[in-house]
């Protein structure tokens, strides 16, 4: 006869053993079949993509990429983290500054430095030709569209995504450790290298990981500016094998290997890297304050890298959105609004909005109850341990594998039996789960793990059982972790590009999607006014999401 503890944990088992398989379906079996089928008839698709004349030329570009934008990230991201500790009071509204570039649109952001920085038109460029020592030139000094400017545009797009790991880190730094460095006689800068950065690292490397598995994965800059220069990387060459007629999947599939194979490395090699995590606790009685007050430098670094990371690219979005041509010239006499009114006369850009807003709703819909799920077997159910590591892994690989790998597996899968979903919003809503689930879940993760157990203890004590629990006191306490998340979530959804590209059909587009063909047909303003249009939306979203869940939903992100 069963006890009522083993009745107990089959009862939990049979709650989270379907969840966990149907998640196992969605993450793992796309990216089984792009292997298997890489690896079929002695491995032709590796023969077929490796053996390729340009293939050093596009693993070395990856490996630039990845490696040099993680550097300015790092740089940049920790920079302002504790910059934005020592604004003065006043100033304290720039804290938000490092955050909102992840609002944008990354296709809008890539666009505007395009129209600043092109070779021959790019406003800045045509500004830098005034100069004496370029008055000589017909095009550049810049040219957007090279190596180098597309690893310096990927790093500052990387940059908000350290900045959170870190300025989150630092909120947990004890200030007495920073008070025993000052009266120890150390200087701001002594500090900040021999006591913040040190313990840190959790959030150093968690942050680089994510940063540097981001850059080897870069779709959205490579594929809009690195054609014009024949600049490929791992992640644009699995779009252009998914393109061919007939499809090879199998070079496709091959073509992202190592971005997998780097992920799992990352995921493993950070756990190695920090080993005992009790070591960097720092919690005391004082909150983080960093020794030598406040600073007008940091209102000056904050600033400026909301100047060059914000403003100037959406300059010049905004500027090419209200003029019939882009020409690189400037006149109030060609000012108009004829691009946005073609925003609803144009076929397909209303749908595409529509199709956007609802596939992303939707999957932040299914994502939440799911994140909550897992999140909660991660944390109460400590008899499950074989559960909650599946789980733990099955969650964790979108955030390691490129969202154009995932795109490339659900086009495989979903377009031959049992489930053909091809050009419908039902594969784009799948995609957009699984790319999601590690958000909702960490971060329901963390806010459960931060809660305790006393909540849910003195519930139980008063006779609640734990639906009600759940309902009347856990849900309500993770309020404004939930409404966070589905702020994350919109945002990144709205902005999606890579997986889109792939499952995408003719008659099912999402705004990103319709953007790059209208890029590509060379329609740079409705370009322009279209990116306009995404950061609208995606403003819209968030703005929802503060109303309902409060002014510091996007202070949580």
């Amino acid at each position: 006869m069963k006890s009522p503890g083993s009745r107990t944990i089959w009862r939990h088992r049979l709650i989270y053993v379907p969840l966990i398989l149907v998640l196992a379906y969605l993450v793992v079996w796309p990216l089984y079949k792009l292997q298997s089928l890489a690896f079929a008839n002695g491995a032709r698709g590796y023969r077929s993509q490796y053996g390729r004349a340009d293939i050093v030329d596009t693993l070395l570009t990856t490996a630039a990429l990845g490696f040099f934008s993680l550097v300015i990230a790092m740089v940049c991201g920790t920079v302002l983290a504790f910059a934005t500790t020592r604004l003065p009071r006043r100033m304290g509204f720039l804290r938000l500054v490092p955050i909102l570039p992840i609002v944008i649109p990354s296709v809008a952001n890539v666009v505007g430095f395009a129209f600043l920085l092109s070779p021959g038109p790019g406003y800045v460029n045509m500004l830098l030709r005034m100069l004496p020592w370029w008055s000589d030139l017909q095009s550049g000094p810049v040219n957007v569209y090279s190596p180098t400017w597309i690893i310096i545009i990927t790093g500052f797009s990387l940059t908000s995504f350290v900045y959170l790991f870190v300025s989150a880190g630092m909120q947990n730094i004890s200030g007495e450790h920073l008070e025993a460095a000052q009266i120890a006689g150390s200087t701001t800068i002594g500090t900040f290298f021999k006591v913040v950065l040190p313990l840190l690292r959790p959030s150093l490397v968690y942050g680089a990981g994510v940063a540097l598995l981001l850059g080897l994965g870069q779709f959205t800059a490579p594929l809009l500016l690195g054609q014009n220069e024949g600049v490929k990387v791992l992640a644009t060459e699995m779009y252009l094998r998914a393109s061919e007629s007939p499809i090879n999947f199998a070079a496709a599939a091959a073509a992202g290997s190592p971005l997998v194979v780097m992920g799992i490395i990352v995921v493993f090699g950070q756990r190695a890297i920090l080993g005992n995590q009790a070591r960097f606790v720092t919690h005391g009685g004082k909150s983080f304050s960093p020794v030598g007050g406040s600073s007008h430098w940091a209102t000056v670094i904050v600033s400026l890298y909301g100047l060059v990371a914000l403003i100037l690219p959406l300059a010049g979005v905004i500027i090419v959105s209200l003029t019939p041509y882009w020409s690189g010239e400037l006149s109030a006499d060609l000012f108009t609004l004829d691009n946005y009114r073609a925003l609803v006369t144009t076929p397909g850009i209303v749908d595409s909005v529509v199709t956007s807003v609802v596939t992303s709703i939707v999957a932040v819909l299914i994502c939440v109850p799911i994140g909550f799920g897992i999140a909660n077997l991660m944390v109460k159910r400590q008899d499950l341990p074989v559960l909650r590591t599946i789980a733990d892994l099955i969650t964790a690989l979108p955030m390691g594998i490129p969202a154009v790998i995932f795109g490339v597996g659900f086009l495989l899968t979903y377009t031959e039996p049992p489930l053909i979903l091809y050009g419908t919003k039902a594969v784009i809503i799948l995609v957009y789960v699984v790319l999601m689930i590690p958000f909702a879940t960490r971060m329901q993760l963390t806010a459960l793990i931060s809660m305790g157990d006393k909540y849910e203890e003195a519930s139980a004590v008063s006779g609640a059982g734990p639906v009600a629990t759940m309902l009347r006191i856990t849900l309500p306490m993770l309020r404004p972790t939930i409404f966070s998340s589905i702020a994350l979530m919109f945002i990144l959804l709205t902005h999606e590009f890579a997986a889109s590209l792939m499952v995408r059909s003719a008659t099912t587009q999402v705004m990103g999607t319709l953007l790059y063909d209208h890029w590509s047909n060379g329609s740079y303003t409705l370009v322009a006014a279209l990116a306009i249009l995404m950061s609208v939306v995606t403003g819209a979203g968030v703005a929802v999401a503060m109303l309902v869940g409060g002014r510091n939903v996007l202070e949580k992100l």
